[in-house]
């Protein structure tokens, strides 16, 4: 939990991310590119950090596109301390 507050608290693009998966089912990293306005290629690379960090997962690592990332339960209690 402290780590995964760590990584949150040390990249805004992170919690931005964060943030956007905890009140939908799941997003392609487009959609969160679109919903946090940050660049497709930033969300990417953010992706992996939270997902090294079990934060999210990914529900079809196996596709080359369309990926689907949902947020795991650590990544909900790490999204309520950052944001209240």
């Amino acid at each position: 939990m402290i780590k995964g507050i760590s990584i949150i608290k040390n990249s805004e693009y992170r919690k931005k991310i964060l943030l956007s998966l905890v009140d939908v089912n799941y997003l392609t990293p487009s959609e969160i590119a679109e919903k946090t306005k940050l660049r497709l290629n930033h969300v990417s690379n953010f992706l992996k950090d939270l997902k090294d960090n079990k934060l999210i997962v990914c529900l079809n690592e196996d596709e080359k596109r369309g990926r689907l990332y949902q947020i795991t339960e650590l990544g909900k209690k790490v999204a309520k301390e950052n944001h209240g």
